[in-house]
């Protein structure tokens, strides 16, 4: 079966949603993931959007040794020159060159010519060809843009020297069938272009991300740009998740196949939602909490005496397990290392030290501990981020007739234990009150949800909130079986991720890009 490629842009394009921001540590975590699913290219970034993003993008680069690393660059020197630097320690560098080619883009964007266009990719093609040996030319909003000039764009690339030519659907206008007829055309009409790859980068915006990527497989393309969860500008990418299961799934169809360790992707998932505290909906194909879940009576039935009559993946293709062992407890040290073999994480001595004693702790509240809640417990606090604040204790007072108050103690480094008293507008308002009169922090909370990791009446919930302080916002996640301990935790990690911003700030200029 023809190989192919994947080039994950998570970090770039998923990180132009709405209300994400990934720090340097955070980004190179999901890149260290991503190369363990198999990914063959990772775009970290755009290093010309601001100082932080270069640091990120070259931190992913020193890390990664195993898939070539990506840097974004518009087509004007000083970005080339911002790539060269964010990617020159990597093991594999490639520079990501774009530029608009549609007439709705060339008319009121660029205000170009088309021979203006083709003038300035083409020199920055031939600039970028200096530093690097691998260079991807993506016309943006090529699906809008003329056939005929399409072709002699990508004509023009191939000759200035770009070993992969992108074909982005950035505003996820295009049908499947359109789409896949752009890469018929560029096949049979463009010369040499044999000897690069073509890319397919699609968008949500009308729910045919995936399916016009397939198209693309189809039809030509050597590779699918795309993000863990599909995540990403407006409604997002495609879901590499779903393009790997759909070749997987479908080998005899399609003919074709990713690099993907499938057993990888569950996991990545979740790294992926942690990170950037965008939850996967329930019924999100693949790695939905409800994917593998039945409740129809029929469905049960047929699932009984024969799985596939309704399930056409296994759970474990992805790395799910079903387990029958069940800890409490009264489960000892042996039992709960072995469990966490089972579940796929390898720790060293101290690590486990540390898990077990969460996990003693949890049990105290829960009656049983399910494989979710030890993913949950572990995956909690990923990233280390140096806690000026740390939540000792809380105390609410709440009654339907009276005004609500919270007590909290909290340890400030360098300083000892401080205890906060204030009422508010309702329980968690109160926390946050005391929380903001002991920290001397004045902030804005722009974002705050819920949701429940795990089943039952003592489930454990996640809160994620998101903290703004002038222009720098930071988010912070807490974990507990009682929602309003999880809602201090979150607060206050984002507080310590708001400080450790302010030491060295990092401006995203969120541009839409392809």
């Amino acid at each position: 079966m023809r190989k192919i490629y994947i080039f994950d842009t998570t970090l770039r394009d998923g990180e132009q949603s709405p209300g994400v921001n990934l720090n340097t540590k955070e980004k190179v975590e999901i890149a260290l993931q991503l190369e363990k699913l198999g990914v063959d290219r990772i775009e970290a970034g755009f290093p010309a959007a601001s100082p932080g993003d270069l640091a990120a993008v070259n931190a992913v680069a020193k890390a990664v040794k195993h898939a070539t690393v990506v840097g974004l660059s518009r087509s004007v020197e000083k970005d080339i020159d911002a790539a060269y630097e964010a990617l020159k320690d990597a093991a594999d560098p490639c520079i990501h060159l774009f530029l608009a080619t549609s007439p709705i883009h060339r008319k009121h964007k660029l205000k170009m010519e088309k021979e203006e266009v083709l003038a300035r990719a083409e020199k920055a093609i031939r600039y970028a060809k200096q530093f690097f040996n691998k260079i991807e030319f993506s016309p943006e909003d090529a699906g809008r843009t003329e056939l005929d000039f399409l072709c002699e764009v990508t004509e023009m690339a191939i000759k200035a020297g770009a070993t992969v030519v992108n074909i982005p659907d950035t505003v996820g206008y295009m049908t499947p069938s359109e789409y896949g007829n752009i890469f018929k055309t560029l096949k049979e009409n463009v010369p040499g272009i044999e000897t690069i790859q073509l890319s397919a980068h699609c968008h949500d915006d009308l729910g045919m991300a995936t399916a016009n990527a397939l198209a693309a497989i189809l039809n030509g393309a050597d590779q699918i740009e795309g993000t863990i969860n599909g995540i990403g500008e407006r409604a997002g990418n495609t879901a590499l998740e779903e393009v790997a299961l759909a070749l997987e799934t479908r080998a005899e169809f399609y003919g074709a196949k990713t690099g993907f360790n499938l057993k990888e992707i569950a996991r990545t998932s979740r790294l992926v939602s942690k990170l950037t505290g965008m939850v996967v909906p329930g019924n999100k194909a693949i790695v939905g909490a409800n994917a593998f879940a039945h409740e129809s009576g029929i469905h049960q039935d047929g699932m009984l005496k024969e799985k596939s009559t309704y399930e056409i993946i296994s759970p474990e293709t992805i790395g799910l397990k079903e387990s029958t062992l069940v800890l409490g407890k009264h489960s000892g040290r042996h039992a709960f290392r072995e469990k966490l073999i089972d579940l796929g994480y390898e720790l060293d001595e101290e690590s486990v030290n540390a898990a077990f004693a969460k996990f003693k702790n949890l049990a105290d509240r829960k009656k049983n501990v399910s494989d979710e809640d030890i993913r949950a417990m572990l995956e909690e606090k990923l990233i280390e981020t140096p806690e000026v604040f740390t939540l000792e204790t809380i105390e609410v007072h709440y009654g339907n007739q009276s005004t609500p108050s919270a007590t909290v103690t909290i340890r400030i480094a360098e300083k000892g234990t401080v205890e906060g008293v204030a009422e508010g507008n309702g329980s968690v308002d109160a926390i946050y009150n005391a929380i903001d009169k002991v920290t001397d922090e004045t902030v804005e909370l722009e974002d705050y949800s819920i949701k429940s990791v795990t089943h039952g009446k003592d489930a454990l919930g996640e809160v994620h909130v998101v903290l703004k302080q002038n222009d720098v916002s930071a988010q912070g996640r807490g974990l507990s079986t009682d929602i309003l301990e999880a809602s201090a935790r979150a607060y206050v990690d984002a507080l310590n991720s708001l400080i450790e911003k302010r030491k060295s700030p990092r401006r995203r200029d969120k541009m839409s890009l392809i």
